[in-house]
């Protein structure tokens, strides 16, 4: 645009504002230089450069900053109504501005309190439009005031809290207080904690304790849009860094969505004649208007905002945004409600130009409708609502779907509950309908309150219909009873089901087919919540990616308290693998390797964390790093649900060498207790409850040995000491844990040892002793034990290790790699490829459907089928025949070498 456009529209802009506003009509004639100023070019909707109109003379202050808010409301307006501020930028002004009054009110109090003191001690947090900045043209700023009396000058006989207030009022004065140059912003402290009893200042503690105990469900959404805007900027930090997690919360409390909505059928009710579309309607608060996509946003940013830091976007345009890219609202709604928005707030700013009144609705009055519209540049009052009406009722339409308190619910009468219970899939019925009235009577101590109980009416048509679907109705309801009766309350499982339908039917699932994942879900309600995470059910993140995500998400000075998150975090996890392949959503071969991944992210954060802690103490011993094995399953990346961790500690560098620490300890001695904190930190319950399982059994000289051993005596005792079967679990090791070129170091020495010439015969022999010591000491639970049956994983993989070890070749921690490397080589059967697929795909699908490993309940045949890749349970059955045979025959042929001795 060229330079005379530009004026062109700026005077264009002058004129509409003193025809049709006549507050605007006043400040340019009572700044009349500065007015025609504005004709001359180009207008900057940043701050800075704004200042270099501001008021020279600063002696008053009170009258300098009402002088400075006239310059700018006429500023403001000229570049909105000319086109050259769009609303970001219109907004983003008038809170500056809001920012640099706020600053200097502050610090005119303290100047005429404590004249010889600098400002401190006391902070504004910014809340509402304020703390986004999104301020309106003429607007309350919503503030927060605190203070620290440590750092806050008084007078020496002054009571800290009543000096705090004494600045507080007068800050208040200093800008709410009219006089003949006008106000600067009217100053609303009612959003602070508790306001009908609690001073207007408080001090952070008094805050935090708030925020942490008692603090009502909608606050969180105030806090969204909070921002330290004046004053002391550390105090308001710390104070905002302190209550994050009471902001966002990973374990979702859909009562604070429930209380939003509440709030807003509240204000639908109480400006009740500003609901309507038309002359009067409420742009604020009216149905559709821009309350109701401020709130529809928030919801979305309580839900999700805990587990997506991108998404805790201040400012309504960028959480719309951000909530699209996510795909936690639809693109096209994202989309239109930020036109709406935008489209609403600047017709807000046109009522509000008119006569600097804080209203929002539009004019009964049709001259008075017509003024507005032509302050927009549009025609009339008719042009003007038929602009607005389609996006009130697009918005109005989309808000009312979170709205739907009109659901029907289950009849209260035996009988009727009966039939209504028989016609969605319960035959018989009266089992399900006791359990139901006991939860109905409070029986439960989950469903004894008046909130859990109203909560559960809510949700049961729904979750009723979707547990009638199930292979076994009965016995699901019959575990949805036990879960309850496992936990303190059920409120939030039944507000998390009701704001998220699509959830019921994954409960169901779990409850129908997955024992292992409903006991963990009794005991960890909230690990449901992370199913509402978009990407819950895709595969895990690669391993780096993991060991970041869980570092990051884990963080905490408190060794302790990351204990606690790290098993929220892999809980969460390992639930959601499980959750994967009751629904399909994985190959349980996948699901493996993501136990895998998640369970070698975990050791790595939880040693490093625990190294950490341990060289506070005793520092480092120079030149040594601890160097940790994983063997088995970990070893070879296929965990199940219920796998334990099998590991090595290892350490490089001089066993006779010391810690620099405080405590200084021998590095043999130093090593020992290391790997017991790495252990504990892996094994041991905290109040999140236990993580893994580890065994160490596998070390040299198992459990009489030493827990950690150096390199030199590891590789000694593997060459003088050690048994066949250490060698053949050796096969599958693999360094998950130290520095690249210890962990470099330890597999060449590994591959020595494997790589050493032995008798066939004797290895034979050395294999068919060990495996029938483990027929006699741990027979198979079932015939589904597909670990130690007769041609199950434990004789394959002793086909595999036997066959590495006698040819020297096809070493590789994967099983699935080593025997295609066989196969390829013509040592073993092909089959056993398939064999091992089938038999790991039981294995994992099994760990969660029949934990116990026995006979597969008629209801889980079909689901425990298609997982493992047939089409019904009896194609199943005959290829696990088929797989048994053929490792068992596999088996036989190798391991029947004779020795010369026999």
């Amino acid at each position: 645009m060229t330079e005379t456009a530009e004026q062109d529209r700026i005077a264009a802009a002058l004129d509409r504002a003193r025809r049709y506003a006549p507050f605007l009509n006043r400040l340019a004639a009572a700044n009349a230089e500065f007015a025609e100023s504005l004709a001359g070019g180009r207008l900057s909707f940043r701050f800075g450069d704004f200042a270099a109109h501001l008021e020279a003379e600063r002696a008053d202050p009170v009258r300098a900053l009402r002088l400075d808010r006239q310059k700018l409301a006429l500023f403001t307006a000229i570049g909105d109504l000319a086109g050259q501020f769009d609303l970001v930028e219109t907004t983003a002004l008038l809170s500056d501005f809001a920012d640099y009054a706020l600053d200097e009110a502050i610090k005119a109090a303290f100047a005429e309190r404590f004249p010889d003191a600098a400002p401190a001690g006391f902070a504004a947090i910014a809340l509402g439009k304020h703390g986004s900045r999104e301020l309106n043209y003429s607007s309350d700023i919503d503030l927060l005031f605190l203070f620290d009396p440590d750092a806050m000058p008084r007078r020496e006989k002054d009571d800290p809290q009543q000096a705090a207030v004494r600045i507080g009022r007068r800050v208040v004065e200093i800008l709410n207080e009219r006089t003949g140059d006008g106000y600067v912003f009217r100053v609303d402290l009612r959003l602070r904690p508790s306001p009908e009893v609690t001073p207007i200042v408080l001090t952070m503690g008094a805050a935090i304790a708030h925020y942490e105990t008692s603090a009502e469900p909608w606050e969180r959404a105030v806090f969204i849009r909070a921002r330290a805007a004046a004053g002391d900027a550390g105090l308001g930090r710390r104070f905002l860094d302190a209550i994050q997690p009471f902001i966002w919360r990973r374990s979702l409390d859909f009562g604070a969505i429930r209380a939003i909505r509440a709030m807003s059928h509240r204000i639908r009710d109480h400006y009740a004649q500003g609901q309507q579309f038309g002359p009067g309607y409420d742009l604020k608060r009216g149905r559709g208007g821009i309350r109701e996509i401020e709130f529809y946003a928030q919801i979305h940013q309580l839900i999700h905002g805990g587990r997506e830091p991108d998404l805790r976007a201040p400012a309504t345009l960028d959480a719309l945004s951000a909530l699209g890219e996510s795909g936690q609202i639809a693109q096209h709604d994202a989309d239109r409600l930020a036109d709406a928005y935008r489209l609403f707030r600047t017709i807000e700013h046109r009522l509000q130009m008119i006569e600097d009144q804080q209203t929002h609705s539009l004019p009964d009055d049709p001259a008075a409708l017509d003024t507005v519209a032509g302050l927009h540049g549009i025609a009339d009052g008719a042009a003007l609502l038929e602009t607005l009406s389609d996006p009130v009722a697009y918005v109005g339409a989309l808000y009312d779907q979170l709205e739907d308190d009109r659901r029907e619910r289950l009849p209260t009468d035996p009988d009727r509950l009966e039939q209504a219970l028989q016609t969605i899939g319960f035959t018989p019925a009266d089992d399900a309908r006791r359990r139901i009235e006991g939860w109905r009577a409070g029986r439960l101590r989950s469903t004894q309150s008046a909130i859990a109980r109203d909560a559960l009416e809510d949700v049961l048509p729904s979750l009723m219909a979707e547990m009638g679907q199930a292979p076994d109705p009965i016995g699901v309801i019959n575990r949805f009873d036990i879960l309850l009766d496992r936990l303190p309350s059920a409120v939030n499982l039944f507000r998390l089901l009701e704001a998220r339908p699509g959830l019921a039917r994954l409960l169901v699932a779990v409850l129908s087919h997955a024992p292992a994942l409903a006991d963990e879900l009794a005991r960890h309600a909230e690990l449901f919540d992370g199913l509402i995470d978009a990407t819950a059910l895709d595969p895990p993140e690669s391993l780096d990616e993991l060991i970041a995500l869980l570092a990051d998400r884990s963080a905490s000075p408190d060794y302790q308290l990351r204990l606690d998150r790290m098993r929220q975090l892999v809980g969460e996890e390992r639930f959601a693998l499980g959750v994967q392949l009751i629904e399909g959503r994985s190959d349980p071969l996948d699901v493996a390797s993501g136990y895998a991944r998640v369970a070698e992210a975990a050791l790595t954060v939880l040693a490093d964390a625990a190294i950490a802690e341990f060289e506070t103490v005793h520092g480092r011993v120079p030149g040594c790093d601890l160097v940790i094995l994983a063997l088995g399953r970990l070893g070879g990346r296929a965990l199940t649900h219920a796998s334990d961790l099998d590991l090595v500690y290892l350490f490089t560098g001089d066993h006779s060498a010391q810690s620099d620490g405080a405590r200084p300890l021998g590095a043999t001695t130093y090593f020992q207790r290391l790997a017991q904190r790495v252990t504990a930190a892996l094994s041991v319950p905290t109040a999140a409850g236990p993580l893994y399982e580890v065994d160490t059994r596998l070390r040299p000289s198992g459990a009489q040995g030493l827990l950690a051993v150096s390199f030199d005596s590891f590789k000694a005792y593997h060459r003088e000491n050690a048994w066949t079967w250490e060698h053949m679990a050796l096969a599958r090791a693999r360094p998950v844990y130290g520095p690249a070129q210890a962990q470099a170091e330890i597999a060449g020495r590994i591959a020595e040892i494997l790589h050493r010439e032995r008798d066939p015969g004797q290895l034979a022999a050395d294999a068919r002793a060990m495996r029938a010591e483990i027929a006699e000491h741990k027979p198979p639970a079932g015939p589904f034990d597909v670990k130690l049956v007769d041609g199950g994983l434990v004789d394959l993989e002793f086909c595999v290790h036997l066959v590495q070890l006698r040819d020297r070749t096809g070493f590789d921690p994967e099983l699935r790699h080593a025997i295609a490397e066989l196969a390829a080589a013509g040592l073993v059967d092909a089959g056993l490829a398939d064999a091992h697929d089938l038999l790991t795909r039981m294995l994992v699908t099994l760990r969660l459907v029949s934990p116990a490993s026995q006979e597969i309940a008629e209801a889980n045949r079909a689901l425990v089928a298609a997982r493992c890749g047939a089409g019904d349970w009896d194609s199943l059955v005959a290829d696990y025949d088929r797989a048994r045979q053929c490792v068992s025959g596999e088996w036989h042929r190798l391991a029947m070498i004779q020795t010369e001795g026999d």
